[in-house]
């Protein structure tokens, strides 16, 4: 049998709701050829001939182990080590130097905990581990956390098995991507375990509380442009809630929240601090 080419304008509507009222994500008409393509891909899979079928099946408790994948596959976006690298020249030039300051004033204890919000194949995380992996040596003694929590399954099994092929390392020079990498036979590389030790993955919804304790430094990039501003709202009052006081909250160019985050204190185009 054929594989339908399209959702119709009324199984995109079941889709579209269906993708908000499990994971916050509003999306647009516009993207209904992406959506299409997406689920299509897992037809044969779930034994399902078409698109009202495979809703159905998804929407029941038959299909509580398909949903996974259809939410993997509607959410999965590839990502980069080292993406805009402003942010990271902040954290390692600026961040780490406070860090040490506020130490040696005795203004807080050795202890650092850093939260990659949709951290997707893990390249944001490992890329924060290896700033602080620089900075070993003034960060000697100090307890590090690193938590990446995405809502992909598939992107968490990714990062966790720490994988990658050369085009996500665009942002590093060949030093770095030998200081931190190793290259197989199949010309992928695999990450050294001393970087990888560094992070753990947790799967998470950002519209939910994380339910950790606070962080002094939370990332979230690249992550809401699909978000409505109600979910928007939702996802940026769980992050404060989960920064400590004086944290820092790392946000995109593409996140359009600027206008909701009144509760903290701008430090620079892509930085806030809770006060």
């Amino acid at each position: 049998m054929k594989e339908p080419e399209r959702l119709t304008p009324q199984q995109f509507e079941l889709f579209q709701k269906f993708i908000y009222d499990r994971c916050g994500i509003k999306i647009d008409l516009s993207k209904i050829t992406l959506v299409s393509n997406r689920i299509r891909r897992r037809l044969q899979p779930s034994n399902c001939a078409d698109f009202a079928t495979y809703y159905r099946f998804i929407t029941s408790k038959l299909g509580a182990i398909e949903l996974v994948e259809f939410i993997d596959a509607i959410t999965t976006n590839e990502t980069s080590f080292f993406r805009t690298q402003s942010n990271f020249e902040w954290f390692k030039n600026v961040y780490i130097g406070e860090l040490l300051r506020d130490k040696a004033d005795a203004r807080r204890e050795p202890n650092l905990r850093v939260w990659s919000a949709a951290c997707s194949s893990g390249e944001e995380p490992y890329s924060i581990a290896m700033c602080l992996a620089e900075a070993s040596v003034p960060l000697r003694g100090w307890t590090i956390q690193i938590l990446g929590t995405d809502i992909s399954e598939s992107s968490l099994k990714l990062a966790r098995d720490a994988v990658y092929r050369k085009r996500t390392m665009q942002e590093m020079d060949d030093a770095k991507v030998r200081r931190y990498f190793s290259e197989d036979r199949s010309g992928e590389f695999q990450l050294r375990p001393t970087i990888k030790q560094m992070v753990k993955f947790k799967h998470h919804n950002l519209m939910k509380p994380l339910g950790e304790a606070p962080f002094d430094c939370i990332w979230l990039r690249n992550v809401l442009i699909y978000f409505d501003r109600e979910s928007k709202a939702k996802v940026i009052e769980n992050l404060v809630r989960s920064l400590v006081c004086g944290g820092y909250l790392v946000v995109g160019p593409s996140e359009g929240v600027y206008d909701m985050l009144g509760m903290l204190q701008k430090r620079g185009t892509f930085l806030y601090q809770k006060q």
